[in-house]
């Protein structure tokens, strides 16, 4: 089985991206459940002509499994993304300085494309987990939700299987936080997340 693990580099409000160590270290972990897999990170800079020109390359390979993290410092809980918009933002630049020039990927194109993936199953594999999880309908506007769209786009019958999932601010080291400010969570338990819906995803590509 051909696993393909997707994150992205830094941009402008966000010097340091957490998804990229996050596929690194997915990659690398080993698991009888991951015994049978090829597992492949890469990491997308972030910016629209890259997305543009790297997906196609990367999905040419066949993975029968596309993992793609992505990070939202606004969010909370780790989201399960279920849909890409057919929407970009024309409000904030890529890391080239590029904006798109219209609200649309594809203009009279659905408003939406839905994912394939079990969403049930991946919420229910991270039940009980340290790090709070949930469904989500909105992936944004910005390089996720268009990395996100293109994929699911050059799917064909739900193959390759593909998820897109948001990744809160996450604790990397042990540096001391504000007092009264809730903990964000450990990189750890983050990891440890991942790899359960890694393996949900396993399953389902098996049935």
């Amino acid at each position: 089985m051909r696993i393909l693990l997707v994150g992205f580099g830094p941009f402008p409000s966000a010097p340091f991206n957490p998804s990229a160590v996050l596929v690194k270290a997915l990659a690398r972990r080993r698991r009888p459940a991951l015994a049978d897999a090829s597992i492949t990170a890469h990491i997308l800079a972030t910016d629209y002509a890259v997305v543009d020109r790297e997906i196609p390359k990367l999905l040419a390979a066949k993975p029968d499994i596309v993992l793609i993290f992505g990070f939202a410092a606004c969010r909370r809980a780790l989201c399960i993304e279920t849909r890409a918009r057919n929407a970009v933002s024309l409000l904030f630049p890529d890391v080239s300085g590029h904006r798109p020039l219209r609200g649309d990927i594809v203009p009279g194109g659905p408003a939406a494309l839905r994912g394939a993936a079990p969403f049930a199953d991946l919420l229910g594999a991270l039940r009980g987990g340290r790090i709070p999880a949930r469904l989500s309908r909105d992936a944004g506007r910005y390089l996720c939700n268009y990395a996100y769209w293109h994929t699911l786009e050059r799917a064909r019958s739900g193959r390759p299987l593909v998820q897109f999932i948001h990744i809160p601010p996450t604790r990397l080291g042990s540096r001391p936080l504000r007092r009264h400010k809730p903990a964000p969570p450990s990189f750890a338990s983050l990891s440890a997340a991942a790899e359960k819906l890694l393996i949900a995803l396993i399953a389902a590509s098996r049935r």
